[in-house]
């Protein structure tokens, strides 16, 4: 379930909002994403894919929320951390789908 959206590390792409199935964020001018709807995540992980400034952690679990916050995201490497399960490393000859990150 998503739980962080880092005001630090967002750039305001709304790739997130423009991507989710579930239209679980909110554009805000100006701010990073709200998210307005965290019961609806599905857990697809596609926000957390798409965000190129690796702004968003999404929790595994899809059936509760496990509140944490931007600071222990950070400390613990979530933010970001579902492209790092090795498929997304670029130059990888077999799978290319960490080239959907490149587009605008």
């Amino acid at each position: 379930m998503i739980e962080v959206v880092s005001e630090a590390r967002c750039i305001l792409c709304n790739k997130c909002v423009q991507v989710c199935p579930m239209n679980v964020f909110e554009a805000v001018k100006d701010a990073p994403p709200i998210i307005v709807r965290q019961e609806d995540c599905q857990t697809c992980f596609m926000c957390e894919l798409y965000c190129p400034a690796d702004a968003l952690y999404v929790a595994p679990n899809a059936d509760r929320v496990t509140r944490v916050s931007e600071r222990e995201a950070e400390a613990d490497g979530f933010l970001g951390s579902f492209r790092g399960v090795g498929w997304a490393i670029p130059g990888s000859p077999v799978d290319q789908s960490f080239r959907l990150t490149e587009r605008s």
